[in-house]
């Protein structure tokens, strides 16, 4: 059980670390709005996205309910998933795609170590 506590708590840091670094620099970084532009997306969605960002990191370390927990690790889902096929769609250059799943992987980790330690279902 301690090995589950340990992997969970590392990848849950590294991806609560990564959002609120993304959420950061979407707010403070001229880059990510030209990047949002060269996506396709509209300005006003790179602010949408880091508050929803930030809100989902919170979630995320909280001790809130089972369900809530759900949707945050749903939430970061869709957000990797989506990246991944904005990049590759926009024609960025390897890893560029691939990054958003390696960030995946580790949701993963973190969301299985979860149900492991508190015993509760996956479905």
């Amino acid at each position: 059980m301690k090995t589950y506590r340990i992997v969970y708590w590392i990848a849950t840091a590294i991806i609560a670390l990564m959002m609120t670094y993304s959420a950061y620099a979407y707010f403070t970084d001229v880059k990510m709005d030209q990047a949002f532009q060269h996506i396709g997306y509209p300005a006003y969605f790179r602010v949408e996205l880091a508050i929803a960002k930030l809100i989902g990191v919170v979630l995320l370390l909280a001790p809130v309910g089972s369900r809530i927990k759900e949707w945050t690790y749903a939430g970061f889902t869709f957000t990797f998933v989506s990246a991944a096929i904005a990049h590759g769609l926009s024609g960025d250059p390897m890893p560029v795609p691939v990054i958003p799943f390696v960030f995946l992987a580790i949701l993963a980790a973190s969301y299985f170590t979860y149900h492991k330690i508190n015993k509760t279902s996956i479905a």
